[in-house]
């Protein structure tokens, strides 16, 4: 049996790779990825950045693996794996399945009783949190809201009534086209609360600012938000 490896990769810096990750994507047969040609780039620049002998490096092979595809996927993996080949899990940045494809895949391959080793690294949610100054010991990570405007108000609701007698820091994603809209829902149901505004997380332009809603949707209406933002605040 191969083992497969879920490892995370820079979210924006890329001397934020580890050693162990590294050499996983250095000997992996197969690499399985949302985005075959960004991930084949990337492993170019780690190749020409850290590899001692990169003339000399093979490069695995790049499996195409995201929401659309992910069921026709999985059995393809597993016969891989059930072959004795290595496959490494990756996203376009960051740890894989969180809020991307890969839960099945795992889930799969220990109902296969194959060996899953999922690596520690970069990952924007831990990121955003630890720099944000709010409580850290409890909190509650809900990914993406919905697209339609009922349902994320919904959504809120529930996290509303969830932390009702659990006080804990929320942290969502959101992409910029969305989150004026995603942020008046938030003020209809949470009020005016202060936010914490994480962007462009290990890069050169990185930001993380705290406003209250109100102020925030007055800044983006003079300049429009840009960067995926990850939205913390404390309930």
């Amino acid at each position: 049996m191969g083992t497969l490896y879920i490892v995370p990769t820079p979210i924006g810096n890329l001397s934020d790779i580890t050693l162990r990750a590294l050499k996983t994507l250095f000997n992996v047969q197969v690499i399985a990825c949302e985005d075959t040609r960004r991930t084949g780039m990337l492993l170019d620049k780690l190749i020409q950045e850290f590899s001692t002998n990169p003339e000399e490096k093979q490069k695995p092979r790049f499996l195409s693996y995201y929401d659309q595809n992910e069921l026709q996927r999985i059995p393809e993996i597993i016969t891989l794996l059930q072959a004795e080949q290595d496959v490494a899990l990756v996203s376009d940045a960051g740890t894989p399945a969180i809020s991307d494809p890969g839960f099945k895949l795992v889930r799969e391959c220990l109902k296969e009783k194959i060996k899953v080793v999922s690596l520690p690294g970069a990952s924007s949610v831990l990121t955003a949190l630890t720099a944000s100054g709010l409580p850290t010991d409890k909190f509650l990570f809900a990914g993406y809201p919905p697209h339609k405007p009922g349902h994320r108000l919904t959504f809120f609701e529930n996290i509303k009534t969830s932390l009702d007698s659990v006080h804990s820091t929320v942290i969502l994603f959101e992409a910029p086209h969305k989150v004026i809209k995603t942020l008046g829902d938030m003020n209809t149901v949470f009020g005016d609360i202060e936010i914490v505004f994480a962007r462009e997380l290990t890069k050169i332009f990185e930001e993380v600012k705290k406003k209250k809603i109100s102020d925030a949707l007055l800044s983006f209406k003079k300049k429009p938000p840009k960067g995926e933002f990850v939205l913390l605040f404390h309930l």
